[in-house]
């Protein structure tokens, strides 16, 4: 996917990006996005004020609100709690829909056992590489251990090409994922849509990754807005941000507006 040329970096989008709408539909990665990354992924700290401003936009919404990440449904709802939103978890491969009816699209893929085995040798030599079981997905970070960035990706390449197909590496923040081919954050966004809750919206998405790309051009595709959050760089989405905290700023006037355009269509009935 070659990202668009006429992408412009702002350290204060709100004045440009186009007004909130209550015929919007959201959907939002969550770390780098919504909370800031951490060493470890269960150190990752989430603000009151965000559980906040997002259960506002969901009630303006309609419940039109969507978490869209590579981590499981249960971790998303840990950290968002007590909030339950609707999730398209490990890159789509799991989610929720509004209705709260949990849909798997694909079975796991039996090469992924023979994947985590491999990487757990090496994991196993150095304690600073952590391998993340998700069932669907097998993730070996390296966060801790920056300098082994050229050696992990080629491991992992390796053990994935020694498999027998389906299978594809997602290259992240100091993380390296290992799925299924044909599953991404633009396919999950795109069946999202399909739901009653989103159908007809306008849909909105915010991620900050190279994992984030494919909902970008999706939600391009759909004549939607994309929103790209951390430091510029080449990337399909039309609009950026400077990092979480410039978003989460975002979100808050999001919320504020909405809930106030929510309180005037009530009095006008329309």
């Amino acid at each position: 996917m070659t990202a668009g040329t006429d992408n412009l970096f702002m350290t204060d989008p709100a004045s440009v990006l186009p007004p909130a709408s209550l015929d919007w539909a959201l959907f939002l990665d969550f770390d780098g996005t919504l909370a800031p990354l951490a060493r470890h992924p269960d150190a990752v700290a989430v603000q009151p004020s965000l559980i906040h401003s997002l259960r506002g936009l969901s009630k303006s919404l309609d419940g039109a609100v969507a978490v869209v990440s590579g981590r499981p449904i249960s971790q998303i709802d840990r950290f968002l709690a007590p909030l339950r939103l609707a999730v398209a978890g490990k890159h789509g491969l799991e989610s929720r829909l509004p209705s709260g009816e949990i849909v798997t699209p694909v079975a796991a893929h039996p090469g992924l056992q023979r994947v985590k085995a491999r990487l757990a040798d090496i994991v196993a030599c150095d304690p600073r590489l952590l391998l993340e079981d998700k069932v669907h997905t097998v993730a070996l970070h390296y966060r801790q251990a920056p300098e082994r960035e050229d050696e992990c990706d080629r491991l992992v390449h390796q053990v994935v090409d020694s498999m027998d197909g389906g299978l594809q590496v997602l290259h992240g923040k100091m993380v390296l994922e290992v799925k299924p081919v044909g599953s991404n954050k633009g396919v999950a966004i795109s069946r999202l849509m399909e739901e009653p809750v989103f159908a007809g919206r306008r849909p909105v998405f915010a991620g900050d990754d190279v994992t984030d790309e494919d909902g970008f051009a999706a939600v391009n595709a759909l004549g939607g807005i994309s929103i790209r959050v951390g430091p510029a760089q080449a990337t399909a989405a039309r609009y950026c941000m400077a990092d979480v905290d410039a978003f989460a700023s975002w979100l808050a006037g999001a919320e504020a507006a909405l809930a106030h355009l929510a309180v005037e269509r009530k009095g006008t009935g329309t």
